[in-house]
């Protein structure tokens, strides 16, 4: 689609809302005006003595469809708040154009970001009731009924993971970029083990590195760390051995007295092992992944992986036996040749294995990923729309709660992401990633830093090296690099 400015340039804001109404439309910034019914947008800023106004004129097929917001200039009172304010209105009078273009409304309404807890959880924080805060997910966003229970659910798990939190806390990533093969959805940056094995014992060598002066650098700033959680990838792609030294470095270099949550996502089952698993239980590991992604046999093949259903039953119960006491088992709702039908059987198995937590993702299109840029059949929004409710219905109807979600970009139906847990099993790791509720340290290739300053928001993000090559190689550069996380908290 065509866009126009007038009066501001705020890109972004105008490219969030195009891809929310119309996810198979791109944004096209010409020189020329649109060619007569072409589609096009003409968004619009102006401001008088007391209201700034967005108007927005949208062509779509041929028809006409034109809508204005407006908020007060006293609202504009410093740089944030004055870009928030502006690209709220200006998103919103798009947003009520394309609804009438459309038809229809999203079931996130004028929500465009990846975290919309944040929304409810900052009303709350600042004096709103539960019913206030999710009146303005209702009347100024227009959220679906379900899904501002969604959002209330996981902001009063944020709330209650803030309260937990002490000043002088943070958490821990550890990135471990390798994996078996590549998944057809996937666009982390990882390594096929099979084409760079030789990359992973110099990795650990750089990455003890980094551990140990992490370590120095964490007690020098007086810095206590929370929860561990080590992704990639996938972990338990490394043997036995070297997950025991890894592991006993971190314990060995880094003061975890203060742990009170240590997770490894083992993920696929291909990679897990009774000695693997040994080796997380007795290094202090308290939270698994055993991660399905679907229980069909044909819908794994189409996704790229080498193992089956019964691979999963099997992962599960060497997990169960290692002592490892809670468990989270990951579904993808909208997988490549999966059906209504063969989701809930895979949902209704894990299900039967009373996993703690269950995290339902819905596929996302991710650029770099073999299905992004192969193609391939995939279900209809409405049919992930009906996984996606029976999920709801299924997990409250096993007792499980939602106590975190995200967005993300070229989702199908632009639906979300949402982890489920008993009551007592909630992430912490997970709700403080997502929400930003303090900072995150990370290690390894690919990982990013999050430097919070909780009392304003603030946030500086530090990115490793994504490939394991240059990680190994900048590996001084990011060891010195830790220094920036004790000056940005000697400064708060």
């Amino acid at each position: 689609m065509k866009l126009y400015f007038h009066g501001h340039d705020y890109k972004y804001a105008a490219e969030q809302m195009l891809l929310t109404l119309f996810p198979d439309q791109r944004p096209e910034y010409p020189q020329a005006p649109p060619a007569p019914g072409e589609d096009a947008l003409t968004l619009s800023l102006s401001r008088g003595t007391v209201w700034a106004t967005a108007a927005a004129r949208l062509t779509y097929h041929g028809q006409i469809y034109g809508a204005s917001r407006r908020c007060k200039l006293e609202e504009l009172t410093d740089s944030l708040s004055t870009d928030r304010a502006l690209q709220r209105i200006l998103k919103l009078a798009f947003y009520d154009a394309g609804v009438a273009a459309r038809g229809n409304e999203p079931p996130w309404g004028a929500l465009t970001g990846v975290r919309p807890v944040k929304i409810p959880t900052r009303a709350m924080l600042a004096g709103a009731t539960p019913a206030q805060a999710e009146k303005v997910l209702r009347d100024t966003y227009r959220v679906s009924p379900l899904r501002r229970k969604l959002a209330m659910d996981c902001a009063q798990a944020s709330l209650a993971a803030k309260r937990s939190l002490k000043p002088e806390e943070v958490s821990l990533y550890v990135g471990i970029p390798f994996c078996p093969t590549r998944c057809a959805y996937c666009s982390f940056v990882s390594a096929d083990v099979g084409k760079a094995l030789k990359l992973i014992a110099p990795f650990l060598e750089a990455l003890s590195q980094e551990i140990k002066a992490t370590g120095a650098m964490l007690a020098q700033a007086g810095l206590k760390v929370r929860t561990i959680y080590f992704g990639g990838g996938t972990p338990t792609t490394l043997s036995a051995p070297q997950l025991d030294r890894l592991m006993g470095e971190l314990a060995e270099h880094i003061d975890l007295s203060a742990c009170t949550e240590y997770t490894v996502e083992a993920g696929r089952p291909d990679t897990i092992t009774r000695e693997k698993l040994d080796v997380l239980a007795r290094r202090g590991c308290m939270r698994v992944s055993v991660n399905p992604q679907t229980m069909r046999d044909s819908v794994l093949a189409a996704m790229g992986r080498a193992h089956r259903g019964e691979d999963i039953l099997g992962a599960y119960a060497l997990a169960r036996d290692s002592g490892i006491h809670c468990v989270n088992m990951d579904l993808i709702a909208g997988l490549p040749t999966d059906s209504l039908k063969g989701f809930r059987s895979s949902l209704d198995q894990v299900l039967a294995l009373a996993p703690e937590n269950v995290t339902v993702h819905t596929l996302a299109l991710k650029k770099g990923s073999r299905l992004m840029e192969e193609g391939g059949a995939i279900p209809s929004d409405g049919e992930v729309a009906a996984m996606l409710e029976y999920a709801w219905s299924a997990l409250r109807g096993a007792g499980q709660i939602p106590y975190y979600l995200y967005r993300q970009k070229y989702m199908s139906g632009s639906f979300e992401n949402v982890g489920w847990c008993l009551p007592g099993h909630e992430s912490l790791y997970n709700i403080c990633m997502m929400e930003e509720l303090h900072t995150i340290v990370s290690l390894g290739g690919g990982g990013v830093t999050k430097l919070v300053n909780p009392a304003t928001g603030y946030i500086e993000r530090v990115a490793n090296p994504k490939y394991p090559k240059e990680y190994i190689e900048k590996i001084d550069a990011v060891c010195a690099g830790k220094e920036r996380v004790a000056r940005f908290h000697d400064a708060l």
